[in-house]
Formats: structure tokens, sequence, C-alpha cells
């Protein structure tokens, strides 16, 4: 199978460099990925400045192109000009850091993943819950079964998987969850410093989690050791409010 690789966590990841050599087995691999981290930048594409696309080799094993743009760009980019013929599945990832709840928004991973939905193209989004890790072994052993399971049934129009791996090794993986994108979210606060040059500045801090109770619910799977499978859709409508909206006079 076809496969795009890329991250949000850039070229030089321990993670995308994991699923890499986990993938070239069975699959014809190409990396496009960001030439440094994007994480948090969400969809963003690129169209301000021109982009600039360089060979990268690491570690005698790993061949890939550097993208000095976001996710999204490295899919688009990759899909209509790199790859002839187009990839036939994208996948996104390893990332440093759960997916989860309202961070999905904010996510270049899943992001990256969503633009090859959008193109049409089945997609998968990977993330492990450390921001630390040097031990993938869920992940990679997983990634490639999901592949498998992809390759026989398919994915609808539209639809990319974002999975989630708590960070334990393989052996100790509770099992597999399908789960909803749950409600947790970050409760966020700025830290007020000053410069050198004595210009307030301000860095974004998260102070505290607000944890989802939803036993079904993404975040709460990987909290019980389990891989959560989360299908997700680009099409934000919310379809309840619609009929409530023609009522009103506007």
């Amino acid at each position: 199978m076809r496969v795009l690789l890329t991250n949000d966590d850039g070229i030089y990841a321990k993670g995308i460099e994991a699923l890499y050599l986990a993938l070239i087995e069975e699959h014809e691999v190409t990396v496009v990925a960001p030439e440094t981290e994007q994480s948090a930048v969400g969809h963003a594409i690129t169209w301000l400045h021109p982009l600039r696309v360089e060979p990268v080799y690491r570690n005698g094993s790993f061949f890939g192109y550097g993208l000095d743009g976001t996710p999204a760009d490295c899919v688009k980019i990759a899909v209509t000009e790199l790859l002839k013929p187009p990839p036939e599945l994208v996948v996104s990832g390893i990332n440093l850091g759960a997916n989860v709840g309202v961070n999905v928004i904010y996510s270049g991973t899943v992001s990256a993943a969503t633009e090859a939905a959008v193109l049409g193209i089945p997609s998968v989004a990977v993330s492990i819950d450390s921001f630390t890790t040097r031990d993938f072994s869920a992940a990679t052993e997983f990634v490639p079964k999901l592949i498998r399971r992809i390759q026989r049934e398919g994915l609808p129009k539209g639809v990319s998987l974002n999975v989630n791996v708590p960070n334990v090794p393989a052996e100790k993986i509770q099992g597999v969850r399908v789960t909803h994108q749950g409600n947790m979210q970050c409760v966020e606060s700025y830290d007020q410093r000053t410069d050198p040059r004595n210009h307030v500045y301000y860095w974004l801090r998260n102070t505290a989690v607000r944890e989802d109770t939803d036993p079904s619910a993404d975040s709460v799977a990987i909290a019980e050791k389990c891989i959560s499978v989360t299908p997700i859709h680009y099409n934000l409508t919310h379809h309840e409010t619609i009929d409530r909206l023609k009522k009103w006079d506007l």
C-alpha cells in the first residue's frame, strides 16, 4: 500500500522514525513532514510565502522530505505535487502528547489526517499519552494491524481515525476501545514576564485539566490503559440546531 507518513513534531522526531520503521516492512512509505515542530497549529495552511522541500536522511535507514510549512501543507503538497500516483493512505504521527477532547481541534497531527480526508484519502492520526517517552512499542504494534483492517474494510468518505495510545509498553495495553471525542480540556492561563528590554510578554501555560467522566470518551479509555480509536469528520455542522435556527426571525 502507498502510505504517506507525516506529523507535527517535525521530521527529526523519534515518533515518526519509529512509525516509519514499523510500516516499511509491509508498505511503500513516503515521508513528508515539517522541518520544525508545528504542534498546536491546527489546520493552518501556508499561502503568504512559498514552500520549500528538502531531502532528509537519518541514521542510514530513514529518508523523507522536510517542508518549511504546516502538517496540512505537507499533506496538500505531497498529494498534489510530490507523489505520483497519490498515496492510498495517510498516517500522521506518532505524536508526543495525547490528542483527546477539545485538544483535537488544535492538533496539527489530527489536522494532517483531516486534510487527507478532505482530499478523499483514508487517514489515521496517532498520538501517545506522553511528552517524553521513548517507548513507542504499543503504537508501532497496533498501527500496522489497524492499517490491515482499513485495507479490508475501508473508511467512509471524509472520515479519519484519531488513535490515542496509553504511555505503557505494548504488553500492558488493556485492549482497544472505539470511542467518541470527549470534553476533556485544559484550564489555561498566561505567565506574564518581562524581557531584558523591559517589554512585557506572555507565555501560555496549562494550570489544570477538566477531566471527562464519560466511560466512552477518548481520554477515559487511555487513562484506563486502552487504545482509543475515534472516527472524526471535517464537517463541523451541528445538525440538531439547524431546525431551531430556521425558526428564528433572521
